[in-house]
């Protein structure tokens, strides 16, 4: 299964109810990974313009978009961002792949 970062930022309303009521998000977020037949990685809160970054194992590009959905749909988050990631060793093979690749860049 392919990995995803995922990178969200919580609304204003949402950040003011969870300074009220700390509440661990990742006991509602990972259930919901699993059910959708994915498998969660780790999670941490950042600083910047995420809130928190997570690393997931997904089934595949439908899934973890229609997560997003959801997430966003629940109007807490203003901001999902989803970044495919790629193990070194499939790297290394987009390398080998690349290196027989016949690409002329445009002349000037």
């Amino acid at each position: 299964m392919p990995y995803y970062l995922l990178q969200v930022t919580f609304s204003a309303e949402a950040m003011a109810k969870l300074v009220a009521q700390p509440e661990n998000r990742l006991q509602s977020m990972i259930p919901v990974i699993e059910s959708l037949g994915g498998a969660f990685i780790g999670s941490w809160l950042s600083f910047g313009r995420y809130d928190s970054v997570a690393v997931v194992d997904m089934p595949d590009n439908i899934t973890v978009k229609a997560f997003s959905m959801a997430a966003m749909a629940g109007g807490s988050l203003t901001a999902f961002d989803i970044t495919p990631l790629m193990t070194f060793e499939d790297g290394v093979e987009a390398m080998r792949v690349a290196g027989t690749i016949d690409y002329r860049p445009p002349q000037a």
